[in-house]
């Protein structure tokens, strides 16, 4: 049992160090990071089994037992969350080995994408909230490292901003997992569920409130988003797309945990605020992805209005909420992640990712017009794509529960989202290209000849992820009705 909850951590952990220590040694390291994700892939698939037969996996480190011994607990909700990270970390190394980023490979590169899979798999895995903030810090510190590996201007300048807001917010959390302690005098997720209920009210609001605020920082929630469209359109395709994928759900998923699980029923006073939040962060997102025409900043925003719909999830509360949730953060990473690798392909192809410099993919390359189809028509919620599913679910609840205010906003995001997805298909795929019509141009303009087949078979592989929930949602949603159910019963 202590194997299973420890493996997915090890595994990347491992991984990184290796592929450190080979960092003189490109092949050789190619071949040990592609054998950890595929590693955590198999420990994290092994784990789902486990946890859907009716097993959750745990461990206390050091022969002490909860609540003194740091503890892995890794349930429903962990376990789709593990084995979800790992598939984007096999689609993200599959990408990067294909001809489609032709950035220069740095010798940390590797190493610092494994750190992060660590990161991120660790506050999944963790039952302790002092833990979950070191390991906030472990994807802080690789995320960082991503975004200014290489040094050149925009990257330094993208680092600076991401730091600068990011650490403000890990201040925050670290005061306020410092306050809770002082408060109740525990961090494991079981003991504080105990102890907050023996805490005066008012001070336990202030307290979740100042750790609400920390985790929708990391979440990039309105209005503290700023941060991730100026820093992460400067990453590497690969790498963009895992850290799109991954990061803004890690905190989604602490503020699910700690709000909807571990600080049951007092969490449930700043729902009301997080749902108006959660609103807010729809609109400014889907706003600014309508503005931009570069698709690296278009994704980003909708990053941001897409978090919206989880929080909201979150903040209608209760399983049917919280099963939402879960359900529409997994349709989100596999969707989003695989957005940013297919306009990968697309500036590979085309030269660049401004829409106003490309054009005329369609009739050149119908294959990959049509695998972008998939996931952009998703996020937009078009039936019977996992993006449909999604947000009816959070739509269901919503009116379940007389927010019509938040559904109504819910349904007007979507027309503007498909608006945005309509702008990249037009521009990108539809429209002849603009050099093609140069009185000049002594043949017609043909996209770039680039070696795609492993970006052909990530961003496949993600596509059928997404058509496969989509056909067949209720498996996951069953899966996420049970593992919503087990939370907030500590």
């Amino acid at each position: 049992m202590s194997i299973v909850a420890t493996a997915p951590v090890l595994v990347p952990l491992a991984t990184t160090a290796l592929t450190a220590l080979a960092s003189g040694r490109s092949r050789v390291q190619q071949a040990v990071s592609f054998a950890g994700a595929l590693g955590l892939l198999a420990v994290a698939t092994v784990l789902m089994v486990q946890v859907a037969r009716g097993a959750p996996a745990s461990v206390s480190f050091g022969d002490w037992a909860p609540p003194y011994g740091i503890e892995f607990q890794l349930d429903g909700l962990s376990s789709v969350l593990v084995l979800v990270t790992a598939l984007m970390g096999v689609a993200s190394l599959l990408f990067l080995a294909s001809g489609a980023d032709p950035g220069p490979r740095h010798p940390m590169l590797l190493p610092l994408m494994h750190g992060m899979l660590a990161g991120v798999v660790g506050a999944f895995s963790t039952a302790d909230l002092f833990n979950l903030y070191v390991w906030f810090e472990v994807m802080l510190i690789c995320a960082l490292g991503l975004i200014a590996l290489g040094g050149r201007r925009e990257q330094l300048d993208a680092a600076f901003k991401y730091l600068g807001l990011n650490l403000f917010g890990t201040l925050l959390l670290l005061a306020a997992v410092g306050l809770l302690y002082a408060a109740t005098g525990e961090l494991n997720y079981a003991a504080l569920a105990v102890a907050s209920r023996r805490v005066d009210p008012a001070l336990l609001h202030a307290l979740l409130a100042a750790l609400a605020l920390g985790l929708l920082l990391k979440s990039a929630a309105f209005p503290l988003y700023a941060w991730l469209p100026a820093s992460y359109p400067t990453l590497p395709a690969p790498v963009l797309a895992l850290c799109a994928g991954l990061l803004t759900k890690v905190g989604v998923y602490a503020l699910l945990r700690t709000l909807g699980d571990v600080f049951v029923p007092a969490g449930a006073a700043l729902f009301g605020v997080l749902g108006w939040l959660a609103a807010a962060t729809m609109v400014a997102g889907v706003l600014g992805a309508a503005y931009h025409w570069d698709m690296r900043r278009i994704l980003a925003f909708h990053i941001v209005s897409q978090i919206g719909y989880i929080l909201l999830a979150v903040a209608l509360g209760g399983p049917g909420g919280n099963a939402a949730a879960i359900f529409y953060t997994v349709h989100h990473i596999v969707v989003k992640a695989n957005l940013f690798l297919i306009a990968g392909m697309v500036a590979a192809l085309a030269g660049s990712y401004d829409l106003r410099r490309i054009g005329g993919l369609a009739a050149a390359r119908p294959a990959l017009a049509l695998l972008f189809a998939v996931p952009a028509l998703s996020l937009v919620g078009i039936p019977p794509l996992s993006g449909f599913w999604a947000k009816l679910l959070v739509l269901q609840q919503a009116f379940a529960q007389g927010r019509y205010a938040w559904a109504a906003i819910g349904l007007m995001v979507s027309v503007l989202t498909l608006y945005s997805m309509l702008k990249i298909w037009v521009e990108a795929f539809w429209k002849r290209h603009p050099e093609a019509d140069r009185a000049d141009a002594s043949v017609p303009w043909q996209p770039r000849r680039v070696a795609l087949a492993p970006a052909w078979l990530a961003t496949g592989l993600l596509a059928a992820v997404t058509l496969a929930i989509g056909l067949a949602p209720q498996t996951l949603i069953e899966f996420a009705r049970e593992a919503a159910a087990t939370l907030g019963r500590r």
